[in-house]
């Protein structure tokens, strides 16, 4: 059944209410929101959700922001993935998407979603195929089945809601986080620009900067200190890859988090405290 026009206006405007907030989050500069003991006491960071109503439940459930008035939560890569639409197949994590959005028009200076690969796919028409099937394709259907005639609406709200969200989140003391980050860094020069200029449609193509940032995958030592040293952090954390355990530390750099394991992660920091990528370890919870 078709979504009502009223539900429709709805949604499309919470994506606009969600888009505004982003752009005008205090502690945003330019493309990384940066926390400190004058905005936040703490930080809840979670990993890839992937259309998991249930995590993202459980998410919402644990950072409990109505309560704690100065805890921020990081959010990432909701698109692609979950339970589908009987009717046609297509995907329904676009509803995850849509509730992120909500999330951050009623918090709009403590939640942060950053920018990550599924969405800059959707956002560029960057195909994504798994198990040989066109991610893309299945979220157009799902978006097709619940809005109609008014899907491609509702996907250029959708639009400039992704266009809109951060890149980066610095936390300090020392701790950088980003969906992922680019190769090779040791071997030749990255725009770290990205992160304090104004970006424009062509940063949202492939092979730009910040389509490296989003889709790397290299876990070398000398990559991640090159990047750490590039964007002056101790520690970074991420999510892109699939954990078992629900995290990952593939070098003494980068603690990597997942929210669509067997096992799922999170972690909540304190924000002006300086801590070892053990002492993060350490702090990381199973959702549920």
């Amino acid at each position: 059944m078709v979504a009502s026009i009223e539900y429709t206006e709805k949604i499309i405007n919470t994506f606009g209410e969600a888009a505004e907030a982003n752009n005008q989050t205090p502690a945003r500069e330019g493309n990384t929101i940066h926390l400190t003991t004058d905005v936040a006491d703490d930080v809840m960071i979670t990993g890839d959700i992937h259309g998991s109503r249930r995590n993202f439940n459980l998410i919402r459930r644990l950072a409990a922001l109505e309560v704690h008035h100065r805890r921020h939560l990081v959010l990432q890569e909701v698109c692609h993935g979950g339970p589908t639409y009987r009717e046609n197949g297509g995907c329904m994590s676009h509803t995850v998407l849509e509730d992120v959005a909500a999330l951050k028009a009623r918090f709009p200076e403590r939640v942060h979603f950053i920018l990550s690969n599924h969405e800059l796919a959707e956002l560029s028409d960057y195909p994504i195929q798994k198990n040989r099937q066109m991610l893309n394709l299945l979220f157009r259907l799902g978006l097709q089945h619940m809005y109609g005639d008014d899907a491609d609406r509702v996907r250029a709200a959708m639009f400039a809601f992704i266009r809109s969200c951060p890149l980066a989140v610095r936390v300090a003391e020392g701790i950088f986080i980003s969906h992922s980050i680019p190769k090779q860094c040791d071997e030749r020069e990255f725009d770290a620009s990205i992160f304090t200029r104004e970006l424009v449609g062509e940063d949202y193509a492939a092979r730009s900067p910040v389509f490296d940032l989003v889709w790397g995958r290299d876990y070398r030592p000398e990559n991640a200190e090159a990047f750490a040293n590039l964007v002056d952090a101790e520690l970074l954390i991420g999510g892109h890859e699939p954990c078992q355990n629900g995290f990952n530390t593939p070098n003494e750099r980068q603690v990597i988090i997942d929210c669509c394991s067997p096992r799922p992660k999170y972690v909540i920091l304190p924000v002006g405290q300086r801590l070892s990528q053990d002492e993060v370890v350490a702090r990381l919870k199973t959702l549920g």
